[in-house]
């Protein structure tokens, strides 16, 4: 067993995602919402997210090779917005950016497409979130075991986005503004490093 992919799989998503970040989003999208309403939003989007995530992870390579891209400079690329997305969550530029989402689909009252849009895509399953799961599924394309514990991270993690929505006003009077800040930081330390070790992989495997 690949103990330690697992664990860096694991990491990736749950930082790409960000469940707790999703909690005040949840709350702003869903406030004229009655509770049964809320719950099926909820559950719909998580059902969308984690569709898209393994959808991802199965179809992603095959179409970067027939667009000609190899992994080496999908790694980098990746990588690069990886880190894009690390540098928003140090300096709380993301937090911004999901609550503008919400602003504008309350503003355009889209309220039947709340689970798609935005809380599934891009919330949940956006670009880095996409380009975290191709690669992690670049990695365990040669072991079915690997690829199996994959499919099986993402339904934790959405499963986790889940559990935080059906749960948002506890956690974010929890938490408050500052637990916010503290912990977006802190994950995006995290990511920064992931992404960096990911440009790195990639320039390697260039190399050969």
């Amino acid at each position: 067993m690949n103990i330690e992919f697992y664990k860096t799989a694991f990491l990736t998503m749950f930082v790409a995602l960000d469940p707790p970040g999703l909690a005040p989003v949840f709350i702003t999208l869903t406030a004229h919402m009655a509770a049964h309403e809320r719950k099926a939003t909820a559950i719909r989007a998580t059902i969308i997210a984690f569709s898209i995530l393994a959808g991802a992870a199965i179809c992603g390579q095959p179409l970067l090779h027939s667009l000609g891209i190899g992994i080496p400079a999908f790694r980098i690329a990746g990588g690069l917005l990886l880190f894009w997305i690390a540098v928003e969550m140090v300096f709380e530029r993301r937090e911004e950016r999901k609550a503008h989402s919400a602003e504008v689909t309350v503003a355009h009252d889209h309220f039947h497409s709340i689970a798609a849009f935005p809380l599934a895509i891009p919330l949940m399953a956006g670009p880095g979130a996409i380009t975290a799961t191709i690669l992690q599924a670049s990695i365990a394309q040669h072991s079915v075991l690997d690829f199996s514990v994959l499919i099986g991270i993402l339904l934790v993690v959405t499963t986790s986005c889940l559990g935080v929505f059906l749960m948002a006003g506890r956690i974010d009077r929890w938490l408050g503004q500052t637990g916010r800040v503290v912990l977006s930081r802190l994950l995006g330390v995290l990511l920064a490093s992931m992404a960096v070790q990911t440009v790195g992989d990639g320039i390697i495997s260039f190399a050969k």
